[in-house]
C-alpha cells in the first residue's frame, strides 16, 4: 500500500578504484578478463525478453588482438526491428503504470550490482570489446554508469516533486507521463556508460525502448542487458536489436509510434536521422523528441600566464586517453610563443613514457582504435600531414594493423590555424598545435570560437584571472562544457552535466534532470472541490437604477429667499 511519500537514497558518485599492483581489485579483474576472453558468447537480439537467432552473423574480435574471437553476434534487420517495436508497445501500459518507486528500485539495484558483483564483468567486457585500458574502463563502465543509474533516480524524484501552485478551493497537480509510443536509443561504441544511459533514462521515466547498440560495442552491450535482467527489468521494456544502421533504423523511423530518439554518435548520422524524422512528420502520432550528442573539435587554449607542465599534462591526458576516441578529446591546441618551448619539452618527455599495447597489460596507456574503418581514416590524416611542408610531426606518426589497430599518439605542429586537422573531427590519437604570438591572445580566442562548427568541450589555462574571465566570456558559445585549468574531458555525472550545442548536439545535458525532462509529457490536473452551480459571473449583473439628480424649482428658490 502506497500511503507514504517516498524519496530515494541520496546518491554519491561511485569511487574510482586504483587497480594498483597488489590490490585485490587488480587480481579479481585480471581473473575475470581471462574468464571472459576464453568463454565465447553468442549474442542475439533480445526482444520481449526472448533471444532470437537471425541468419546474419558476424564474429567479434578485440580491436587489439584480431586473431582472437570473443563470440558471434546475430544481426537484426527490418523484421527484428518491427518485432522490437511491437514488444515495446505491448509492454508500455504495464510499465508506465508501475509505481515510480518500483521502477526506481530496479535501477538502484542495477547500480548496486554494477558497483559490486558485476563490476569486473562490465569492466572486462569493455576492455576486451572496446580496447579500453583498466582505468578508462573503470571510470566508464563501472563508475559513470552506476552514477547514471543512481542520480537519474534522484533527479526523477525531484521532477515528480515539482508541483504547481494552488488557489483557494482548488488542488492543482502535475503528472509527468511517459511519451506516447516508444523511444529509439542509438548508442555509440566509445562509452559503455552512454550505451547504458541512453536506453535506461527514458525507461526510468516510464517509456519503453528499442535499443540499437553500435556493432563495435555489442559485446559489452550484451552483458549490460544481462545486468538489467538481473536487476529485475521486465521483458519488453528495453529491446536490444544489434544491427547496422539502416537495417534497423529505416523500420523504426517509419513507425507512426516513434515518440523519441536518444542518440550519441556522429554529426552526419544525427542529421540524417533528424532529416528522416522531418520527412516522416505527418505519419507520427506525436512530434518525436530528438535528443542527440554528436561530434566535437575540442580545444585547449593557454595564456602566457599558464603553468607549462599542467598544460602538457592536459594535452597528454585530454588528447590520448582512450586513443582520443572521445567526443570530448582535445584535438586542437593554441599555445603562446613564450611558453611553447617549455610546454613542448614537458609534452615530449611525458609522451616518451607512454606505452602502447593490449589491455591485458595494465602498464599500457594506449590501446587499439576501434576498427579498420577508424584506423584507415586516422591514418589518412597522419599521412597527409607528413606530406605537408607546413606541418611538423613532433611525436608519433607510426601505426600498424598487423595484430590490432594500433596508432601511436601523434602531435602535429601546424603553421596554419585553419589547417584541416585543426578543423575536422578525427576521433583518434592525433592532436594539432598552433603557436600564436603572446600579444594576440584576444585574436586567438576569436580564432578558437570560429574555426570549428562544433561546440562540445574546451579549456583555458591561465593564472591571470583577467585572462580567464576574458576567455570565459569570448568562448561562451564555443563549448557546452568549459574547463578552467583542466583538460576538457572527464565530465562526472551530477558534477559536470554533459552536452554541447552547434554541430555537437542538442545540449540536453546527460547527468542532470534536464535530460530526463525530455522523456516525459506533463499533464496538468485541476480539481475544484466545490464547483459553481450556474454560469453567471458577477460582472453580468445589471447596473442598479440611477436616482435622478435633484434640481431646485422656483418654489424651492422662493423658500430659500
Amino acid at each position: 500500500m502506497h500511503n507514504a511519500i517516498f524519496f530515494p537514497p541520496t546518491p554519491t558518485n561511485e569511487p574510482v578504484r586504483s587497480y594498483a599492483p597488489g590490490t585485490p581489485e587488480r587480481v579479481s579483474l585480471q581473473k575475470r578478463l581471462q574468464e571472459l576472453k576464453h568463454t565465447p558468447v553468442e549474442i542475439k537480439p533480445i526482444i520481449g525478453g526472448r533471444e532470437l537467432a537471425t541468419t546474419r552473423t558476424e564474429t567479434l574480435h578485440p580491436p587489439h588482438e584480431l586473431a582472437h574471437t570473443l563470440g558471434t553476434v546475430h544481426l537484426g534487420g527490418p523484421e527484428e526491428a518491427q518485432q522490437a517495436i511491437e514488444a515495446a508497445l505491448k509492454a508500455r501500459q504495464d510499465w508506465a503504470r508501475m509505481p515510480w518507486t518500483e521502477r526506481a528500485a530496479i535501477f538502484l539495484k542495477a547500480a548496486e550490482l554494477l558497483s559490486g558483483p558485476w563490476r569486473d564483468t562490465l569492466n572486462a567486457a569493455t576492455m576486451l570489446g572496446q580496447s579500453k585500458n583498466v582505468h578508462q574502463a573503470e571510470i566508464d563502465a563501472a563508475c559513470e554508469l552506476a552514477d547514471f543509474f543512481r542520480f537519474n533516480v534522484y533527479f526523477m524524484a525531484r521532477i515528480y516533486q515539482d508541483q504547481p501552485l494552488n488557489a483557494s478551493g482548488v488542488w492543482n497537480r502535475m503528472e509527468y507521463r511517459p511519451l506516447e509510443g516508444f523511444v529509439f536509443a542509438v548508442t555509440p561504441f566509445n562509452f559503455t556508460s552512454i550505451q547504458g544511459n541512453l536506453p535506461t533514462a527514458p525507461a526510468l521515466m516510464g517509456n519503453t525502448v528499442v535499443w540499437k547498440p553500435a556493432t563495435t560495442a555489442v559485446y559489452s552491450a550484451y552483458f549490460l542487458y544481462k545486468l538489467l535482467e538481473a536487476a529485475g527489468l521486465p521483458p519488453g521494456v528495453i529491446n536490444m536489436v544489434p544491427g547496422h544502421g539502416p537495417d534497423v533504423g529505416d523500420t523504426v523511423f517509419a513507425s507512426p509510434h516513434l515518440a523519441g530518439l536518444h542518440f550519441t554518435g556522429s554529426t552526419d548520422t544525427f542529421r540524417r536521422m533528424w532529416r528522416t524524422i522531418g520527412q516522416n512528420i505527418d505519419r507520427y502520432h506525436t512530434y518525436p523528441r530528438i535528443v542527440g550528442e554528436t561530434g566535437g573539435k575540442d580545444f585547449i587554449v593557454a595564456h602566457a600566464s599558464a603553468d607549462p607542465e599542467a598544460v602538457a599534462t592536459a594535452i597528454v591526458r585530454g588528447s590520448f586517453e582512450y586513443q582520443g576516441q572521445k567526443c570530448s578529446a582535445a584535438s586542437r591546441v593554441y599555445l603562446p610563443q613564450s611558453l611553447w618551448p617549455r610546454i613542448r619539452s614537458a609534452l615530449l618527455d611525458q609522451l616518451s613514457e607512454v606505452k602502447m599495447g593490449t589491455v591485458e597489460d595494465f602498464t599500457n596507456f594506449i590501446n587499439a582504435v576501434i576498427d579498420k574503418k577508424a584506423f584507415d581514416k586516422i591514418v589518412s590524416y597522419i599521412e597527409e600531414a607528413k606530406q605537408n611542408p607546413n606541418v611538423k610531426v613532433l611525436f608519433g606518426g607510426r601505426y600498424t594493423d598487423a595484430e590490432g589497430y594500433f596508432i601511436e599518439p601523434t602531435v602535429l605542429e601546424v603553421a596554419d590555424p585553419k589547417h584541416r586537422t585543426m578543423c575536422e573531427e578525427i576521433f583518434g590519437p592525433v592532436v594539432s598545435v598552433y603557436v600564436y604570438p603572446d600579444a594576440r591572445f584576444e585574436e586567438t580566442l576569436e580564432l578558437v570560437n570560429t574555426t570549428s562548427p562544433y561546440a562540445l568541450t574546451g579549456s583555458i589555462f591561465a593564472q591571470d584571472r583577467q585572462a580567464i574571465l576574458l576567455a570565459t566570456e569570448r568562448l561562451t558559445d564555443a563549448a557546452g562544457n568549459f574547463y578552467i585549468n583542466d583538460k576538457p574531458t572527464g565530465a562526472i555525472v551530477a558534477q559536470q552535466p554533459f552536452g554541447g550545442a552547434r554541430a555537437s548536439g542538442t545540449n540536453d545535458k546527460a547527468g542532470s534532470y534536464l535530460n530526463l525532462l525530455r522523456w516525459v509529457s506533463p499533464r496538468a490536473i485541476k480539481e475544484t472541490f466545490v464547483p459553481p452551480r450556474h454560469f453567471k459571473y458577477p460582472y453580468l449583473a445589471p447596473d442598479a437604477p440611477v436616482e435622478p439628480e435633484w434640481q431646485a424649482t422656483t418654489a424651492d428658490k422662493e423658500k430659500c429667499l
